[in-house]
């Protein structure tokens, strides 16, 4: 990526376009809009084939060229099958390589979180996203 996509919604709005139109992706809610001049939101869903669903919501800093905060959480059909979140847990050891990024995955998917190394503040994250999810989809 040669340039920062995070820099303006205009830009952002785009990138989001480009990054979903890709042939595992039926259908996106994605929305962006401008809280302020320097700030944004991007929130909706995308449906993928196979019945996969991604849910997403960032906030934006665009003077930075950061996202500030974050949610993201994968399903199939009406089961959660794992998120991310920036939510800080400075007590857990495990997650201090990446922190605060971490997954919550199964089983007992609201306390069992992983390092999320693949989960930035300074890049967009959507590319990784699509990425996991296309590797769900192809392992059937």
């Amino acid at each position: 990526m040669k340039s920062n996509p995070l820099k303006s919604l205009d830009e952002y709005s785009r990138f989001i376009a480009k990054v979903f139109d890709h042939s595992i992706v039926k259908n996106s809610t994605i929305t962006t809009w401008s809280v302020s001049k320097y700030t944004g939101i991007a929130e909706g869903e995308v449906f993928f084939v196979n019945g996969y669903r991604l849910r997403i919501r960032e906030e934006l800093d665009f003077d930075a060229g950061l996202i500030t905060s974050y949610g993201y959480e994968v399903y199939q059909g009406d089961d959660k099958l794992y998120w991310y979140d920036d939510f800080p847990h400075p007590n857990d050891d495990n997650l201090v390589i990446t922190f605060p990024h971490h997954k919550h995955i199964k089983p007992d998917i609201k306390h069992n979180r992983i390092p999320a190394s693949n989960i930035r503040f300074s890049r967009p994250n959507l590319p990784e996203l699509i990425k996991e999810i296309n590797e769900l989809i192809s392992q059937g």
